[in-house]
């Protein structure tokens, strides 16, 4: 049995987890978006088809990045900084289109995931901190 004499920051814990829960949600909206895809009349169908990779592959992208960090790959923390700050112009113009409910909080939620990934408790977990 081996202990960790270096356990996980929460602050890096709760920043996988969020991670992780917008991976699940993004591939729910890419199961979706199949299902659209083969009941729906497209007007174009090869739009269609690489709007649901992309939502696949930002899924993947966000539970692969979640993995990284739990390994404590430094290298993974500025791709899920920069993959979080894309929420931010996504939810201005869901504000700016009358989606308010759904746009303060996917950048509250932005920003709070970058506040986790450079928490010093999380900087000092990647060995960055003396």
């Amino acid at each position: 049995m081996t202990i960790d004499s270096d356990p996980v920051p929460t602050t890096l814990s709760w920043a996988v987890r969020l991670l992780r829960g917008e991976a699940v949600a993004l591939g729910l909206v890419a199961v979706w978006l199949v299902y659209e895809n083969l009941t729906a009349e497209a007007a174009d169908l090869t739009l269609a088809v690489l709007v649901t990779v992309f939502a696949a592959g930002g899924a993947l992208a966000l539970w692969a990045l979640g993995t990284a960090l739990t390994r404590r790959r430094v290298g993974a923390r500025a791709p899920a900084i920069v993959l979080q700050l894309m929420l931010l112009p996504i939810g201005w113009y869901m504000i700016q289109g009358g989606l308010g409910w759904l746009g303060v909080p996917l950048m509250a939620l932005g920003v709070g995931v970058c506040a986790l990934l450079l928490a010093p408790a999380t900087t000092r977990a990647f060995g960055l901190l003396d």
